[in-house]
């Protein structure tokens, strides 16, 4: 089940109501840059995770100026399309709303998840699949710092992982094994925990007694919750 860490009492709590009724999730983005793009981010990895438990979700947005500059922002970073939270009131009953909004900011009533903030906040990279990736790297309650040697490492690693995924595509597939899957819940279920997420797949990335196959289905499992497009080399020359 997943779990998320309430704000308003540091405890945990179900992100999905025990019938598996709709969840809401609002998103509070204090501004145009990357603290903000930071709270879209972790909405989005709370949609990924409930709609992977089964859970319908229905995702706003709210508090924030300009939303078709920051729908393109966040359509850059691969988050998923969201809802002006002015129809709140008007839409679909749902059986839970969480809220996710920066650390610090105004906590509303219902289930909220805190996110630290990112330093520099209003330098925005270049390549926004790397500023996903270097935002992933640290838990969501961890201040991110987001400085030259943080970026060379995350466009690195998605650059050698894209690379890695089109070569084990070309073997035989073989099923997710089942350790690692649990490995895998256990960390986006704890807590949208996506640093945990990562060090599986780097795990996984090293490790002799798998075949490439079966390489291929974890990191194309995996991504359906980090939203990487781990995937997205397939079929390009070696």
């Amino acid at each position: 089940m997943l779990r998320i860490i309430d704000a308003r009492t540091a405890e945990p709590v179900p992100a999905a109501p025990a019938r598996r009724g709709p969840t809401r999730v609002v998103a509070h983005p204090p501004g145009h840059d990357t603290t903000g793009l930071r709270v879209l981010l972790v909405a989005d990895l709370l949609v990924r995770a409930l709609e992977l438990d089964g859970t319908p979700v229905w995702v706003l947005v709210t508090g924030a100026e300009d939303r078709t500059r920051l729908r393109a922002e966040a359509a850059a970073l691969g988050i998923r399309p969201f809802e002006d939270g002015g129809v709140a009131a008007s839409g679909p009953r749902t059986g839970q709303t969480v809220h996710v909004v920066r650390e610090g900011g105004a906590a509303p009533d219902g289930a909220t998840v805190a996110v630290a903030p990112v330093d520099p906040a209003g330098r925005i990279p270049a390549d926004p699949d790397v500023l996903r990736l270097a935002l992933l790297e640290r838990h969501h309650h961890a201040r991110v710092e987001l400085d030259a040697t943080v970026l060379d490492e995350a466009r690195d690693t998605l650059a050698r992982w894209r690379r890695a995924v089109a070569t084990w595509a070309r073997q035989p597939s073989r099923p997710v094994p089942g350790e690692v899957r649990e490995r895998l819940r256990a960390a986006w279920e704890d807590d949208l925990d996506a640093a945990g997420v990562l060090r599986v797949l780097r795990d996984v990335e090293t490790d002799p007694d798998l075949l490439d196959g079966a390489r291929f289905e974890v990191y194309a499992y995996a991504d359906r919750f980090l939203g990487l497009e781990l995937t997205r080399d397939l079929g390009t020359p070696a």
